[in-house]
């Protein structure tokens, strides 16, 4: 179907394709290949030229196996990454290899090897400038959600579904138990006995049992204990390849736990990212005066690691060849494609929700995919199905978040100050998406605070992984220390382990890049794939080679 779809309407078969793929296509009459990747990058297709060699494969591995390729960390993207806790630009850690943007295409001549790559979708959150109604608004959400949960239960193999106990993966798998009677669900938890604070709500396994009781689901559990971290770390940085959003350590168990009884599952990735589930974050721009305005704030708010003044000190060992880094720029150039000037809190929130569908919600599919596929597990991701996607772009922010018109009355010194207040008052999102999902899911889910997959890691890293973490980063002959300073890093440390800040996106990062990093990753690398066999030997291949193929 796809290679028909291509050779009837071209690159633009692209726009038809509903769901997740990457591709490459060999072009005999114009010598050309084409590489391409859907609309969201749920998967992922990496890319390289160096020297008369191009090559591409689905890791990065693959391309690093070529023993003419000279790897090199990419220092500039590391302080990126160490910014933002991802990378936002389709850089990777290893200079010239480039990760194919989502909605991307890319074509590359056989004869000179030159290629382009250019943009065939993009996001777009826009406000329905016509009259609306919300109940039209309901029906048609109740519909496409329906439908997009129904397209995606088509399986040759066993299909099961994650329940976290939230209300994005418990409304999937309430319409996948009407299809699969004991449809198989799973969820993740953790051992709370040495947890504190909010990591006390961080277990949600109860209401996952509760679920699934409801459903009738044949449901199946796993319990996360702060030594599974420790456990973990080898193989997840294999498979990670580099350090990307989150810590994503509990996805690499729960997919492995899928794995022992089905084939596919259904995740719930992208309900939050559509419909507005992290309305604390949105507010930071929404009292914008101007679109820089609006970088400054929302800017300074995703710096989810270290801040410009830390990052800085931090890497002043390559200073000199990151000199030329300006993060504020990388942050902005994510909007490049956006043409509509912000004018109103609407405008900005729906700038918000562009920048994190784009950069943050990219960052959780590649470690999804990489992880599910870690464990031969296909992930599929009901939300982003396009008919649905394009929905909840034109929904009005008014139907997304309750209540704004008081948070923008909010005192901008509670910000920072007073969390637990602002949060509270900014726990508003994904309205259209919970008055919907009544039909399927009880009140207590529906009007609980928004939890993410996350575990105690705040806690463990000062108690009972505490002796792992020192050991592994306060040694100043640890591999991160061949590009930051010692002594900057563990100041960080301290104060985390000392109770004083909760700096454990930064610890997590640090184990995992630590643990990934030149030149293990490079000495590490000895697989290869037909993609990159093929290409590597492209200079030397007849035009008749490529007509037998």
């Amino acid at each position: 179907v796809v290679l028909q779809a291509l050779i009837k309407w071209g690159k633009d078969a692209l726009l038809k394709f509903n769901g997740m793929f990457a591709l490459a296509l060999y072009d005999k009459k114009r010598k050309t290949i084409l590489l391409a990747r859907d609309r969201f990058g749920i998967k992922p297709l990496y890319y390289s030229k160096q020297g008369n060699m191009f090559s591409f494969a689905s890791e990065q591995k693959s391309i690093l196996a070529n023993p003419g390729f000279k790897a090199n960390l990419d220092k500039e993207t590391l302080v990126e990454y160490f910014t933002f806790q991802n990378i936002l630009t389709n850089k990777t850690l290893i200079k010239n290899i480039n990760l194919l943007s989502s909605g991307a295409y890319l074509e590359v001549s056989t004869i000179n090897g030159k290629y382009k790559e250019a943009s065939y979708w993009d996001y777009e959150f826009l406000e329905n400038k016509q009259s609306v109604n919300e109940a039209d608004y309901l029906k048609e959400l109740d519909f496409l959600f329906q439908q997009a949960v129904n397209r995606q239960l088509v399986s040759d193999v066993e299909l099961g579904s994650y329940l976290s106990g939230g209300m994005d993966s418990g409304s999937i798998s309430a319409i996948a138990s009407e299809n699969f009677p004991n449809l198989k669900t799973f969820t993740c938890g953790f051992d709370l006995s040495d947890a504190s604070g909010i990591e006390l709500g961080f277990d949600e396994r109860n209401k996952a049992k509760k679920l699934s009781d409801k459903f009738a689901t044949d449901h199946y559990e796993t319990v996360l204990h702060s030594g599974d971290m420790e456990k973990s770390l080898g193989p997840l940085a294999w498979h990670l390849e580099e350090p990307r959003v989150g810590q994503s350590y509990p996805n690499y168990y729960a997919a492995e736990l899928a794995s022992k009884h089905v084939k596919v599952v259904l995740s719930g990735s992208g309900g939050d990212e559509l419909f507005g589930g992290y309305p604390w974050r949105y507010y930071r721009g929404a009292s914008s005066k101007s679109f820089e305005d609006y970088i400054d704030n929302y800017y300074l708010y995703w710096q989810r690691l270290v801040n410009n003044t830390e990052i800085k000190k931090i890497f002043s060992p390559i200073s000199d060849e990151t000199k030329n880094v300006w993060t504020r720029d990388i942050f902005k150039n994510v909007f490049r494609n956006i043409d509509a000037p912000p004018k109103k809190p609407e405008d900005f929130i729906n700038y918000s929700l562009y920048f994190e569908a784009k950069t943050f919600l990219h960052g959780l599919f590649i470690v999804e995919d990489k992880l599910s596929m870690a464990h031969s597990l296909e992930t599929r991701v009901p939300f982003m199905d396009n008919d649905l996607v394009d929905f909840a772009m034109k929904c009005p922010v008014s139907f997304k978040l309750n209540n704004l018109a008081e948070v923008l009355r909010i005192n901008e010194n509670e910000i920072g100050k007073k969390t637990n207040i602002y949060f509270q008052k900014t726990n508003d999102g994904k309205q259209i998406l919970r008055k919907m999902m009544k039909k399927y899911m009880p009140n207590d889910i529906l009007e609980a605070q928004k939890q993410g997959f996350s575990s105690p890691d705040a806690s463990w890293f000062k108690g009972k992984s505490i002796s792992f973490v020192k050991k592994k980063l306060t040694d100043k002959n640890a591999n991160i220390y061949n590009f930051m300073d010692h002594k900057s890093v563990n100041e960080i440390l301290s104060l985390h382990f000392n109770g004083k800040e909760n700096r454990r996106l930064f610890i997590w990062s640090l184990l995992n890049f630590n643990n990934a990093s030149f030149p293990h990753l490079i000495s590490a690398c000895n697989t290869t794939s037909v993609s990159l066999l093929l290409l590597k030997l492209m200079p030397r291949l007849s035009n008749s080679f490529f007509n037998s193929l």
